[in-house]
């Protein structure tokens, strides 16, 4: 008889055998940083998640370095938005302004990454530039991403972070940094990225002015083979790293994303998964540390190189 139970016997037997492990180096921190913050803002939807002032980042760049975290990646939530977003590619903008921060702080002790995207920074919410019948303009919202991936360039990103989810935002972001000088600073592709009900606290991070949905440019929840297709066109463009968005409800696609992709593949646990575990915990429906531990195992198991997610420094830490 087969007794696959023997390597289960014991704490000691099963971490021996285990074929997944969680590290600290591969857990990346999103960073949200509030323009005109004195310190730190709880969001109430993420209980334990704040948004920074320019000087807690600094701590929290700082804790995250010294728990040796892999990244962070930095989200700025302006004062004033407007229709093209002017505050993305403003070199005093709050994005640009705490990259600089963060990179100062960082050393070379973790990769500084910055999101590309225009929401956080539009007077509509949404991931581009609207036409004049009030539609997501793909190729005029391309002409602010090459702006705003020098922008962050200049500033000292170290990876952009292209979420918005524009046909050729890869291509046309390599384009401008290729020209612009900054040929080796690498693209993190939003390939698999979901219109997701799931992104709902993220809009109370970043205090989104969303109006409408993301639905004709977000990929559709129903389809799978859309996603390798979105990647296949990233890997093409000269995407560096591609990511799957949102994570656990979309391990398919991520395990296909890792079967096929050349490049390094990313997940991120977003802003719901995070809220869905902390309420359930704090109404005692489940053990938040196993629960919290075993989200990013799933994540990692269906292979995932690195996981976003707002537990990185936590689990760091029980990773000690």
């Amino acid at each position: 008889m087969d007794r696959p139970r023997r390597l289960r016997q014991s704490p000691a037997i099963r971490r021996l055998v285990a074929e997944t492990r969680l590290h600290a180096a591969d857990l990346i921190l999103p960073v949200f940083v509030r323009e005109g913050a004195s310190a730190p803002l709880p969001i109430s939807s993420m209980p334990g998640v704040v948004q920074h002032s320019l000087d807690s980042l600094r701590a929290a760049v700082a804790e995250a370095a010294e728990l040796g975290l892999g990244g962070i990646m930095l989200f700025g939530v302006p004062e004033h938005k407007d229709a093209i977003g002017s505050g993305a590619t403003d070199p005093d903008g709050i994005l640009n302004v705490a990259t600089r921060v963060a990179v100062a702080e960082a050393g070379d002790a973790l990769v500084v990454q910055t999101d590309l995207c225009l929401d956080e920074f539009t007077d509509h919410g949404h991931c581009g530039v609207l036409d004049s019948r009030g539609r997501v303009d793909n190729d005029a919202s391309l002409e602010r991403y090459r702006e705003m991936g020098l922008a962050q360039a200049e500033a000292g990103s170290q990876l952009l972070g292209l979420s918005g989810m524009m046909d050729g935002q890869v291509g046309a972001v390599r384009d401008a940094l290729d020209d612009g000088g900054f040929a080796d600073t690498p693209i993190l592709g939003y390939s698999a990225k979901y219109a997701s009900a799931f992104y709902g606290p993220f809009r109370e991070a970043v205090q989104s002015s969303l109006v409408g949905d993301r639905r004709s440019y977000q990929q559709d929840p129903a389809n799978r083979r859309e996603g390798t297709r979105e990647l296949l066109l990233d890997i093409d463009e000269g995407a560096d790293i591609l990511m799957v968005k949102p994570a656990m409800s979309y391990l398919d696609v991520l395990a296909d994303a890792a079967a096929l992709s050349p490049v390094p593949v990313w997940a991120y646990q977003v802003s719901g998964e995070y809220a869905m575990i902390e309420a359930a915990a704090a109404n005692g429906w489940i053990d938040r540390e196993r629960a919290v531990h075993e989200s990013l195992i799933s994540i990692t198991r269906a292979g995932a190189d690195a996981v976003l997610t707002y537990y990185a420094a936590e689990v760091a830490r029980a990773l000690r």
